[in-house]
């Protein structure tokens, strides 16, 4: 029996995925991933990849994707929380343009997976925030490619308070919106 809970976001290829979590006074476990947990709801990638990041507050980092060699990848929060995003790239899908967000934190454990074909990115909401992801293809630099993380196109309800400025990568703030990275 499935140690998962698989919810689909409502657009093809994301989903919210929360383990079980055994605790006690001393602490708790979990599995953070186990292949067959995952085969049983339909999820059958593989990973070849792992990265770990960490950023402060108020950083947002995307919305990134790669050209020829798309990642899949399977997120979440080990210290602090952010607000994760994935935007349906995929030029033929019903969904194209469209995002879906979901907040993921050390508390609530939460993960997100984000099936090839998407950008992806995400906005710091506590002091620090430590990110890891499971990648099912290998990191290529020249590949990259993104999109305007506040393109109004997209229309993401980023939990920006309102006054601030998110803090950006150089890379970040030269994305184009989806209309001209796109060109039909």
């Amino acid at each position: 029996m499935s140690k998962i809970k698989v919810t689909n976001c409502g657009i093809e290829g994301l989903y919210v995925i929360e383990p079980t979590v055994f605790g006690d006074s001393r602490g708790y476990f979990m599995e953070t991933y186990n292949q067959n947990d995952f085969h049983e709801h339909g999820l059958d990638m593989v990973f070849v990849q792992d990265n770990q990041s960490m950023s402060t507050k108020g950083v947002l980092r995307g919305l990134h994707f790669q050209k020829q060699y798309p990642q899949g990848k399977l997120v979440r929060v080990v210290r602090g929380s952010v607000f994760d995003v994935a935007v349906d790239m995929r030029s033929d899908s019903p969904t194209f343009g469209k995002w879906f967000g979901v907040e993921l934190s050390a508390e609530n454990k939460k993960q997100f997976y984000i099936s090839e074909g998407f950008a992806h990115g995400f906005y710091v909401l506590s002091d620090e925030a430590e990110f890891v992801y499971k990648c099912t293809d290998f990191y290529r630099p020249g590949d990259e490619g993104g999109v305007l993380w506040n393109d109004p196109d997209i229309g993401i309800d980023w939990p920006i308070p309102e006054g601030e400025t998110p803090l950006l990568s150089e890379k970040d703030t030269k994305w184009l919106g989806i209309k001209d990275t796109f060109k039909f």
